[in-house]
């Protein structure tokens, strides 16, 4: 899931600790959070910013529900809870790198807001951003 670290950053989550993931308004990235459940992990990336990268980890704690910062219905948000910072984030340059997250949703729709992830690629991501 993707923010500008100036609109909403991986430390103002820590800050809240919950806060409601709104402001989605493409109907693929829509899908992609309607398909998320209570418990699922998610990455924060950062976007918008240099260089971009996977900043954290949170956990979906509640969700699709109504968008509330929406004036038309059929927008939701899912709420979210941090979980940790990524001391050293993993760059989109370090993610291109990595042969086995060639065939990412980030590397071929990078303008997504919402993303999905296959077990492989975060499986993968983990044991690297774990290091």
């Amino acid at each position: 899931m993707k923010s500008g670290p100036d609109v909403f950053s991986i430390e103002d989550l820590r800050r809240e600790n919950v806060a409601g993931w709104d402001g989605v308004r493409n109907y693929q990235a829509r899908n992609f959070m309607r398909a998320m459940r209570k418990g699922d992990l998610a990455f924060f990336y950062h976007s918008n910013t240099e260089p971009p990268a996977i900043a954290g980890l949170m956990e979906i704690i509640q969700e699709a529900h109504p968008d509330p910062t929406s004036e038309e219905s059929g927008w939701d948000q899912v709420k979210v809870k941090f979980v940790k910072a990524f001391p050293r984030p993993l760059s989109l340059d370090d993610i291109k790198r990595i042969p086995s997250l060639r065939t990412m949703v980030l590397l071929r729709h990078s303008r997504l807001s919402v993303q999905p992830i296959t077990p492989s690629e975060w499986k993968c991501l983990i044991k690297i951003l774990g290091k």
